[in-house]
């Protein structure tokens, strides 16, 4: 799925409202991916080749992107549905489609451009639709700026205009296993988006373009860094919550979600700068507690029974942990052998640099790739 790093579909809300966002973002280190991320590609990929080969989704079991593979569960519980809401929306099977067209906006915004999963015409509808395969945040097509985007681009886009020439309504929709989301609008509806997404990439070339906060924010990779962000958290670290009276208090509540989402984005910031090198004043990097595991499953099974442990006592869906082997050997005045326990760290954490843990030492980049051949 390929997105200009000015505005694409899933930004155009956050540029809209926060032009001055689009340089802050691009000044931020390229946030790593995460399972739920790559699970999301790795479906947008299978059911794109599947509308354009119409082969079934069994065939493409199997199938990775980088460390996520394509299981049974995932085709019953995401890929069938959402299949079959095309034939909720296209029950007489009339739909004309072209899935992951990329498309842009021409010499009006020069390089913004973005990826549509599908671009559709059944009669005098043209219909553009986006799956969303996350189980998290449920999207509505209403208004929609991401799908008013790729509405707006694919107008402008020769090899998406077929589906809007001649159409009188616009159909936005997203498709959210188990649900479908539907909103019609006119071509009148998008060509008013696209002003005002002009307008905003316009602002947003400019050294002064203005910072806004709102719900647009929590997906913003730069609220570390964001002044209207730090202001925020500054002030609410001075207010002396005695003072307030009750409609103050209630209008900082409004504003919790987006202060938490700024600390957490902080302290992951800080987190990547110091693993990969960086140093920050007064701050450092230290082992996370270690959680205690059995060097050998089978060998603490057999040496947990030679102890008269019970079948109960030793065995859950796997060997208990080491901790409540532990506890049941301390009513028995047994103690745990060392030889069959290793403790280890579950990663990495930030802490103040007067914290008494000891800092963890990192493995230079070359010799870590030198070291990761070897394996």
């Amino acid at each position: 799925m390929k997105h200009s790093n000015i505005v694409g579909g899933s930004t155009a809300k956050r540029v809209i409202n926060c032009p001055g966002s689009v340089a802050l973002v691009q000044k931020m280190p390229k946030q790593p991916s995460s399972k739920y991320a790559d699970e999301g590609t790795l479906l947008h990929n299978v059911i794109s080749e599947i509308l354009m080969s119409e082969e079934t989704p069994e065939s493409y079991l199997g199938t990775r992107y980088e460390d996520q593979t394509l299981t049974q569960e995932l085709i019953d519980t995401k890929l069938k549905p959402a299949l079959d809401a095309l034939n909720i929306i296209d029950p007489n099977h009339k739909m004309q489609l072209e899935a992951e067209t990329v498309v842009h906006f021409g010499d009006l915004l020069p390089d913004v451009f973005g990826s549509a999963d599908v671009i559709a015409r059944i009669g005098d509808r043209a219909i553009v639709l986006d799956w969303k395969f996350g189980s998290g945040v449920t999207i509505d097509a209403e208004n929609n700026p991401q799908l008013m985007f790729y509405a707006a681009a694919a107008m402008r886009t020769k090899e998406a205009a077929w589906a809007f020439d001649g159409a009188t309504e616009i159909e936005l929709i997203i498709v959210q296993p188990p649900e479908i989301k539907r909103w019609v609008t006119t071509p009148e509806r998008i060509a008013a988006f696209e002003l005002e997404l002009v307008h905003a990439v316009r602002a947003a070339s400019k050294g002064n373009a203005p910072l806004a906060t709102g719900d647009h924010c929590r997906w913003c990779a730069a609220k570390p860094i964001c002044p209207k962000m730090t202001g925020a958290a500054e002030r609410a670290l001075k207010v002396a919550i005695d003072g307030l009276d009750a409609p103050q208090i209630s209008a900082y509540l409004k504003n919790a979600d987006m202060l938490e989402g700024w600390i957490t984005d902080l302290r992951s910031l800080a987190l990547q700068m110091l693993e990969s090198g960086a140093k920050l004043p007064e701050y450092k990097l230290v082992a996370k507690r270690a959680i205690r595991s059995w060097t050998d499953d089978e060998k603490a099974k057999v040496a947990l029974f030679a102890y008269g442990l019970t079948e109960s006592e030793v065995m859950e869906t796997s060997v208990v942990s080491p901790a409540k082997a532990e506890k049941v050997l301390k009513k028995r005045k047994l103690a745990l052998p060392d030889d069959l326990v290793v403790a280890i760290s579950s990663g990495n954490t930030l802490a103040s640099a007067n914290d008494p843990r000891p800092e963890v030492m990192l493995l230079g980049k070359q010799l870590t790739a030198a070291l990761s051949k070897l394996q």
